[in-house]
């Protein structure tokens, strides 16, 4: 009888522990999978340079590319990164097809509302490229707010929605890559493309002879972030100490000298089409 007793003591032991193994297992998708294949899978749109790009000999390169590669080297993992237009990336993300994207996403309270965000690991803001010195001249938003003027930005992104919101009386064109906003405004068929300060400031560099401006200042104040799976919070956590540690060594501030104020690696940029 006792014996009975201990068979089913343990039983129920083994039984307990083998479901607490599977709740945590259940916890932790992402954390797991990345184990298990030994790849992190970063999702990127690859057209949003200087943060990250496909060099005229197609090798992916960026702040965020070179981020990514530390990351994956300090986790011990082999790194993936998986391109998809901005606009698709943190659906894909929700899909579970990649553990992470990491593509100058502005953390919002709309996007935390689904997505966790470790970081921030770059500010930035919304600011402009245009042409016309009257609008780069603007002091503020409601300036800008006019019927008169068609804005451009990337499809689904913060910047579409900053212009919605703050420029309900313009006209908007979503588009699928700065590339196609950037012609635009040169050709004349928008007015400006609102984007993060960075890709505007690299439109003006990249096409000295087109008469493109940006804004002096910017019109927000905005931190990037990681968009990792609000389902497993160890993964989140993992990635936020690691992401703590590369920049208590220098690595974020080395890596944002080398692509905002170092423009060697201009020349290995793609040329942005105007046609």
């Amino acid at each position: 009888m006792v014996h009975s007793i201990r068979l089913m003591t343990v039983a129920a032991l083994t039984a307990a522990s083998l479901l607490a193994s599977s709740a945590v297992t259940a916890q932790a998708p992402v954390l797991n999978r990345v184990i298990k294949t030994g790849t992190l899978r970063v999702g990127m749109s690859a057209d949003q340079p200087p943060l990250n790009m496909k060099s005229k000999s197609g090798q992916m390169i960026g702040l965020e590319v070179d981020l990514a590669k530390a990351l994956a080297q300090a986790l011990g993992f082999e790194l993936e990164i998986v391109q998809k237009p901005f606009g698709q990336l943190l659906g894909t993300l929700k899909k579970g097809k990649v553990d992470m994207v990491m593509s100058g996403v502005d953390i919002t309270p709309e996007r935390t509302k689904n997505f966790l965000f470790v970081g921030p690991y770059l500010l930035s803001g919304k600011s402009l490229v245009t042409t016309s010195e009257t609008l780069a001249d603007a002091d503020t938003v409601g300036d800008l707010n006019t019927p008169d003027v068609t804005f451009v930005a990337l499809k689904n992104s913060a910047s579409a929605a900053f212009v919605k919101k703050n420029m309900p009386k313009a006209k908007f064109v979503g588009v699928d890559d700065y590339e196609k906003g950037v012609a635009m405004v040169i050709d004349g068929k928008a007015g400006a493309m609102i984007a993060d300060v960075p890709a505007c400031a690299l439109a003006v560099l990249r096409n000295p002879e087109a008469g493109l401006v940006t804004l002096a200042g910017s019109l927000s104040v905005e931190p990037m972030g990681i968009a990792v799976s609000a389902k497993d919070a160890r993964f989140y956590n993992l990635i936020h100490n690691y992401i703590g540690a590369i920049e208590a060594t220098g690595l974020l501030s080395a890596l944002r000298q080398k692509w905002f104020e170092d423009p060697s690696w201009l020349g290995r940029a793609p040329v942005t089409p105007t046609d």
